[in-house]
């Protein structure tokens, strides 16, 4: 084989590898579509994932080194907005709230012993590990994550298990999760 074609087809080798890449990372890590780029965009959203696997495995570590719990009773959940999502009756409906605002709005609705927590916002770098510590603080586990993007704008989509020292309401639990933006608020104005 000669020179020429040894290198038409390394070149092509990389291309196909570089629009894999490109398709396997949301659209907001890359900027243009020149392959310096999409190798930034790629590293960018390796590091991301890395710092949430990290959250993820200390979170596993802390709770193999606490004691296990007695089994979890059943949780039952109120159908009057204001309770806490720990106590509860029989007549169970489900409860949903919102908070909207222009920095994030947020979905929560109860289904089952679950929460459907949903947010739309601009895309602001390591803002999922603020909202799953918020989560982790509120006494949540999550059980499932979907991220899915459009230009600037990302949709998280979580499954969370309602942890039983859970106090709080629905609308709480929204209010609490939009908080979590306040900080990033002023630090994505500046950029």
């Amino acid at each position: 084989m000669s020179h020429i074609a040894v290198e038409r087809n390394r070149r092509r080798q990389m291309n196909e590898h570089l629009k894999v890449l490109r398709s396997l990372t949301p659209c907001f890590y890359i900027k243009r579509g020149d392959q310096a780029s999409i190798i930034g965009g790629v590293i960018e959203f390796i590091k991301e994932l890395h710092q949430v696997l990290q959250s993820l495995e200390s979170k596993k570590k802390r709770k193999s080194l606490s004691p296990s719990p007695s089994p979890r009773p059943v949780l039952q959940l109120s159908s009057q907005p204001d309770a806490p999502f720990g106590i509860g009756l029989e007549n169970f409906k489900e409860l949903a709230a919102s908070c909207n605002s222009s920095v994030a709005d947020v979905e929560a609705k109860i289904s089952g012993s679950n929460v459907i927590l949903r947010i739309i916002a601009r895309r602001i770098p390591g803002q999922i590990l603020k909202i799953i510590n918020v989560l982790e603080k509120l006494s949540f586990e999550v059980l499932h994550l979907n991220i899915s993007s459009m230009e600037e704008t990302v949709l998280y989509s979580f499954v969370i298990k309602i942890g039983l020292e859970c106090q709080l309401s629905v609308e709480e639990l929204t209010l609490e999760v939009q908080q979590s933006f306040r900080s990033d608020v002023a630090y994505a104005n500046e950029i």
